[in-house]
């Protein structure tokens, strides 16, 4: 949960709703490519996008936590990522690779709005 004593995050409920879905969607990538790293070749893709996305959703939380200049830059690069990388994982019928998918779309969905904000 977003710290509430961070005064520009406690006082923007989307932005405390962004950090959130990040830092969730960062140990849903990290365990899903945990997972996918034990299948084979097949699960490369799946890996590295899931790599990709939880280093780009804990930068994304850090910037919006520091109220940096260039959050709503990362903010759309995010969620671009997230996408792609949904679209990966539910090609998976792995539980991890579900998971993932529905996460990364909500994550998805509230950089979205942080970066149209």
């Amino acid at each position: 949960m977003a710290l509430t004593e961070i005064d520009h995050v406690s006082e923007n409920e989307e932005m405390q709703e962004c950090i959130d879905s990040c830092l969730e969607c960062a140990q849903a990538c990290e365990w899903c490519a945990d997972e996918c790293a034990g299948q084979g070749e097949e699960m490369a893709e799946c890996l590295r996008l899931c790599r990709d996305v939880a280093d780009l959703v804990t930068l994304h939380a850090r910037f919006m936590a520091r109220d940096s200049g260039y959050r709503t830059d990362i903010a759309a690069i995010t969620a671009d990522a997230c996408e792609e990388c949904a679209d990966e994982c539910e090609q998976h019928d792995d539980e991890h690779c579900q998971v993932c998918a529905d996460v990364l779309r909500k994550c998805a969905e509230t950089c979205r709005n942080m970066a149209s904000a």
